[in-house]
Formats: C-alpha cells, sequence, structure tokens
C-alpha cells in the first residue's frame, strides 16, 4: 500500500462478524479482465477456500477494470489483511500464467462498513447488477464471473 494510502487507513479497525463493501481497481485501470482466461484465472484463485476461513465471500463480481465484494469477518482477523491475502493469490496466479499482465492490481482498495441500517440485500444486489448498469450484459445472470449466496434470488428477479 502506497505511504498515502497507509495514512488514510490509520485508526481504522476491523470489526469481528463486520460486514464490508470492498472495491479493489486494476492497475491503471487497465481492463484486464476483459480477456477471459485472465478473468477466469482470477475468479478462481479470489475464490480458492484457503482464502476465505477468517472471512466470508457473501456477494462478488469481477468487472473488466475492478472487483467488487461483500465480505463478512469472522475473528479478529484484519480486512487490510484479507484483501491483501485475495490481491496477492491472484496476482500470484494471473502473473505466472500470463507474464505480460503485471502488475495486476492498484495497491489501495476502498472499504465501506455497512450500518445495522443498511440492507444487506440492497448492497448485494448493487454489487451483482454492476455489469448491468455498465452496459455489459442485460442482466446479472448473463454476465459469468459473479456469484452470491443470495444467487437465486437476483436470477429470479432477473
Amino acid at each position: 500500500m502506497t505511504h498515502g494510502h497507509h495514512r488514510l487507513r490509520k485508526g481504522r479497525t476491523s470489526q469481528p462478524g463486520g460486514i464490508y463493501l470492498i472495491t479493489f481497481c486494476t492497475h491503471s485501470r487497465k481492463l484486464l479482465f476483459r480477456n477471459r482466461q485472465f478473468a477466469v484465472d482470477a475468479v478462481s484463485a479470489l475464490l480458492e477456500q484457503r482464502h476465505w476461513t477468517d472471512a466470508q465471500l457473501l456477494t462478488w463480481v469481477l468487472m473488466p477494470d475492478h472487483w467488487h465484494g461483500l465480505i463478512q469477518l469472522h475473528g479478529n482477523i484484519a480486512l487490510a489483511h484479507v484483501i491483501g491475502r485475495l490481491k496477492g493469490a491472484s496476482a500470484h496466479t494471473i502473473g505466472r500464467r500470463h507474464p505480460s499482465a503485471s502488475p495486476i492490481w492498484q495497491d489501495a482498495f476502498h472499504d465501506h462498513a455497512l450500518r445495522a441500517e443498511e440492507d444487506l440485500l440492497a448492497t448485494a444486489a448493487y454489487i451483482v447488477h454492476n455489469p448491468v448498469r455498465a452496459g455489459l450484459v442485460a442482466t446479472p445472470a448473463d454476465y459469468p464471473y459473479w456469484g452470491s449466496q443470495w444467487r437465486d434470488e437476483f436470477i429470479a428477479a432477473s
């Protein structure tokens, strides 16, 4: 993380059981994941079960130049540690298979801690409708790079 981003995170804490809306972007906002194989490799790495022992991925979408996720932390794990692990593993996988793609991710990430009054399902819907708003597909079900614990509800609503 760059020095400026580190200062922005100073004093922020990760709450056990907290739910966070996360966004991280590709390096220089490259449309890296327009390439199907890059996207498949990234999704494979991001969803590896070993990365989710102390957090739960509730909803996610991989866009051509960024990733959104809705993550719930378990235990005393720092959110930055979970995100670092995800970005590192996916960058390693993509870089090993496609060396010309490196660097993969920007150093920083954006997070928003959901408050009790915020609607979890509405936030998840916001994430899965990203490809629709971007004009990539007509419905979330038409997009190949997303998942949610509420997947069936989103597909039924499409």
